[in-house]
């Protein structure tokens, strides 16, 4: 009965499984999957003693996982319980599955930790428990799935740190623990040697690990940030205690213009140095423009944004500053990392120095690469992987911000839109009567009062990407009437050969290992930089259903690079 889409109104002997189901004693194969039956899992099932196959996937279902049916020591092929909505936690009973060869929970909201007792289920070779809320500890058990392939604990509230067990597993060849809160030193031994078979996107706290994964070295941390005021210490941590207007007026030089690194419609930010305990700090501070209207409104939308957010890609608050100045004026100001590369509005578009000299910047082609797949990393984080989806409204390459080791990060969350109704919407909400966004880079939807979506940021996305890659700003002179940047690369598709005319001609330098330039033209870089464009120009397409998502676009991105880093035979 799989694969019907059954829909509309049903008798309730048909729209819910039967509990009759449980006299068939003699079925081996249930397959009930990718309808839309709801209600309960019948623990009467518990009877098919000869059942060997089960799956109810995309369904409907809720309620939990009966124990009669983990207790079935027929069951050898699979069970299938993904994409329904099973809550409670995932019975210890589990355990009996001893010749159970796939277990498939994956999109449900199961909670609690994961059962020790799942290490006796000796036979597993694929377990997929991605998409619920399990949390604590990878348990110790799991050593004993010697002939574990494929396991997926992606997306859940796991903790502690990733254990050197799963290394060793002789035939693990997939590892997926995306979007989870482990922390600590990456394993480097066994799969974890292989940075293709493993995914830890959305960690933030990890380290180490191989040079590919390009995960920071791992440290000893120091004690919390304080700074010295006149009363009193106060901590800066992820918790966002304020600090005062006084400290931050020191530490940045009384707001000075030698200390100003950018500013836009809602303020300025300035470097700053605090100091704490005999050592330094440096620091960005955002210092809102309450005169400008909205400022206000931004501020708490920033706060809001990244308080409920965190991503090794999105920019990290320090604290924040909500009081008066010394004339008694309303200050408010937000205290990020500082970045020491800036943002790659200035490497793509170095301005002039004082000197009248351009800096000498480049990003190679690899670069870019990395820059659009963090980018794109934590749009999926904010798109699927949060609580309550968000939508940015704001990308663009002054609110991508480079650190020392060129590892991008997004910014700017004063345009940011909660998704409340997301589930109910396709991932949309109403639009407000005023356009919010940046010119060239807005989404053409939201100029015609169209809605609030994750794909008004694929469009921003898509913009950016092709203007990493050609060079051009979509707001440039030569973009005029019926040309625009989307229409400059789709043309540019039309051969690999006009591709190379399109690009920025600064990809095709290339430094060799002692920092001597040569000019690239293989074709190998034909083919990266043609597909790059192609994902540019699907992205900023005018339809927003024909924009794809994230998480595609994201693989696509990642399979490029691949394809650049493979070396030539």
């Amino acid at each position: 009965m799989g694969d019907n889409r059954i829909h509309g109104k049903l008798p309730t002997s048909i729209g819910k499984i039967p509990s009759s189901l449980g006299n068939l004693t003699s079925l081996s194969e249930l397959y009930l999957d990718g309808n839309s039956l709801q209600g309960s899992i019948p623990s009467s099932l518990g009877n098919c003693l000869k059942l060997q196959a089960l799956t109810l996937a995309h369904n409907n279902l809720n309620g939990t996982i009966p124990e009669t049916i983990l207790s079935i020591p027929s069951l050898s092929t699979l069970v299938d319980l993904s994409h329904n909505s099973l809550s409670g936690l995932l019975p210890p009973q589990v355990s009996r599955l001893i010749n159970l060869g796939e277990l498939y929970l994956s999109g449900n909201k199961l909670a609690g930790e994961i059962p020790s007792t799942l290490g006796e289920c000796v036979v597993l070779r694929y377990l997929f428990l991605n998409g619920n809320s399990f949390e604590g500890i990878i348990p110790q058990s799991l050593k004993e799935l010697r002939g574990l392939q494929e396991l997926d604990l992606s997306s859940n509230k796991l903790t502690g740190k990733i254990p050197t067990f799963l290394g060793r597993l002789p035939f693990l060849y997939n590892l997926n623990l995306s979007y989870n809160d482990f922390e600590g030193k990456i394993p480097e031994e066994g799969m974890f040697k292989n940075a293709s078979a493993l995914s830890i996107t959305g960690n933030r706290n990890l380290c180490g690990g191989i040079s590919t994964l390009r995960l920071p070295v791992c440290i000893t941390l120091p004690r919390p940030l304080t700074v010295a005021s006149a009363k009193h210490r106060r901590s800066i941590s992820p918790k966002s205690v304020r600090i005062s207007y006084a400290e931050l007026l020191k530490a940045t030089n009384g707001f000075s213009s030698e200390n100003l690194i950018g500013s836009g419609g809602y303020g300025s930010v300035y470097k700053g140095i605090l100091s704490y305990n005999c050592n330094e700090k440096v620091v960005a501070v955002k210092v809102l423009n309450l005169q400008q209207e909205g400022a206000s409104k931004t501020f708490m939308a920033e706060c809001n944004s990244l308080r409920n957010i965190r991503h090794r890609n999105l920019i990290k608050i320090l604290t924040v500053c909500s009081g008066v100045d010394y004339r008694g004026n309303d200050f408010k100001a937000l205290v990020f990392e500082f970045m020491a590369n800036g943002n790659l509005e200035g490497w793509l578009h170095p301005t002039p120095q004082a000197n009248g000299k351009n800096v000498p910047k480049n990003l190679s082609l690899l670069q870019r690469l990395n820059i659009a797949i963090d980018v794109a990393s934590a749009m999926d984080y904010l798109h699927h992987h949060c609580v309550i989806p968000i939508v940015h409204r704001d990308i663009k390459p002054s609110n991508i911000l480079l650190d020392d080791d060129m590892n991008a990060y997004v910014g700017d969350f004063g345009l940011a839109k909660f998704l409340p109704d997301f589930s109910n919407s396709s991932g949309q909400m109403s639009l407000t009567t005023v356009v919010k966004g940046s010119t060239g880079y807005l989404a053409p939807e939201y100029a015609m009062g169209g809605k609030v979506s994750t794909q008004g940021d694929i469009y921003s996305f898509g913009t950016v990407l092709l203007e990493m890659f050609t060079g051009k700003g979509p707001t440039e002179d030569m973009f005029k009437e019926d040309l625009n940047l989307h229409n400059f690369s789709k043309t540019a598709l039309l051969s690999e050969d006009q591709v190379m005319e399109s690009v920025d001609e600064r990809l095709m330098i290339d430094k060799g290992e002692h920092g001597q330039e040569t000019i690239n033209n293989d074709g190998k870089l034909k083919e990266c930089l043609y597909s790059v464009l192609k994902v540019g120009v699907s992205c900023s397409v005018e339809s927003p259903e024909e924009r794809g998502d994230i998480s595609d676009i994201l693989m696509e991105l990642s399979v490029i690079r691949d394809m650049k880093l493979q070396k030539q035979p």
